[in-house]
């Protein structure tokens, strides 16, 4: 089995503002090996970013750990102060964010950057750092890294300023990936690219990543398992398989069932009514109720626990109550139907 490099338990953050107090994460249970891929997927606003932002202690001063615990490679850095952060920030896990540009110094050239990274969390030289930068940009797909590693980013295009994102990440080597949004801004070839890109950094480091994205096509093509977020909360977690061929969660079935390429298949194009629920006053039953068109009384008074489906397969839904009525998924996302057919 591998080995376990982040567990959440029972994590809850709130912000405080001017309104009151958002809760943004409520309670999430979660672990992720090292290895493995783990997309957390769901519509803006949910906490898939928070939750991961607050793991790096990238929050702001006006947000709060609730209760729950943040462990990662065996430490519990719950309460770990900013100083203590700064040792484990790079060397135990890094993230790289939607926009490179909002990581990268743009008057500073690329391989400086990166060797900045490497010398804070390792003792060697500066000629060694930058035989290992060069390295890191040969290992994100940087051509001809020997003459670009002195350029700035703006000399660089959008995809390859992400690549060397990814390599300033690298650079300390790191247990853990964040990837939030990461590909978001990109066009679909380069979106493929640097898709692929994780998958074979992941192969050849041994790295976990942690990819937050809205864009299920793209969770599709890397994850090993999908954890689906709802107002703060994992409504569904499973492997890959699981989550997109056998999905049991209502707003899961929402989320696939607005795929554009499930269009060709039905006819229409779905989408998903409503909105989600003010985290200033959160439901005190199921928070997904209100867009739940199968929603029975219990789910507007009394939040669901996660039902086991089978070892690896869990959903926060009264649906999977036994005594709860029958519900099929929408027809086109049975099992082998339609866009879900193993080929």
């Amino acid at each position: 089995m591998a080995e376990e490099v982040l567990r959440l338990e029972d994590l809850a953050i709130s912000f405080d503002t001017g309104k009151g107090e958002v809760e943004a994460v409520r309670g999430v249970d979660l672990t992720v090996s090292a290895g493995e891929v783990l997309c957390v997927v769901g519509e803006s606003g949910c906490g898939k970013t928070v939750m991961c932002q607050s793991v790096m202690h990238l929050l702001p001063s006006y947000s709060r750990v609730k209760h729950g615990r943040m462990i990662v490679c065996g430490e519990d850095i719950t309460d770990y102060s900013e100083r203590q952060m700064r040792k484990i920030r790079g060397s135990a896990m890094a993230m790289v964010f939607q926009d490179p540009l909002m990581t990268l110094n743009p008057t500073i050239p690329i391989g400086r950057q990166i060797t900045e990274a490497i010398l804070k969390h390792e003792k060697i030289s500066k000629n060694a750092a930058r035989y290992r930068a060069l390295e890191l940009l040969e290992l994100v797909g940087i051509e001809d890294a020997e003459n670009r590693i002195d350029l700035q980013p703006h000399f660089f295009s959008g995809g390859m300023r992400q690549r060397c994102v990814l390599a300033v990440a690298l650079a300390s080597r790191p247990r853990i990936l964040f990837a939030d949004e990461a590909t978001t801004a990109l066009d679909v070839t380069v979106e493929a690219k640097i898709l692929s890109l994780l998958m074979e950094i992941r192969k050849k480091t041994g790295v976990a990543i942690v990819f937050i994205s809205h864009d299920l096509g793209a969770v599709a093509r890397i994850a090993d398992r999908v954890a689906v977020m709802y107002a703060g909360k994992i409504v569904e977690l499973g492997s890959a398989e699981e989550v997109f061929y056998d999905p049991r969660h209502p707003y899961t079935w929402g989320l696939l069932s607005s795929l554009p390429a499930l269009a060709a298949e039905t006819g229409k194009l779905q989408y998903l009514p409503g909105m989600p629920p003010s985290l200033l006053d959160p439901p005190k039953g199921d928070a997904f109720a209100e867009r739940n068109q199968f929603a029975m009384k219990i789910d507007y008074e009394e939040m669901p626990p996660m039902f086991k489906i089978t070892e690896t397969h869990y959903a926060a839904t009264w649906l999977l109550d036994p005594r709860a009525p029958k519900i099929e998924p929408p027809i086109h996302l049975k099992p082998g139907s339609g866009l879900w057919a193993k080929k």
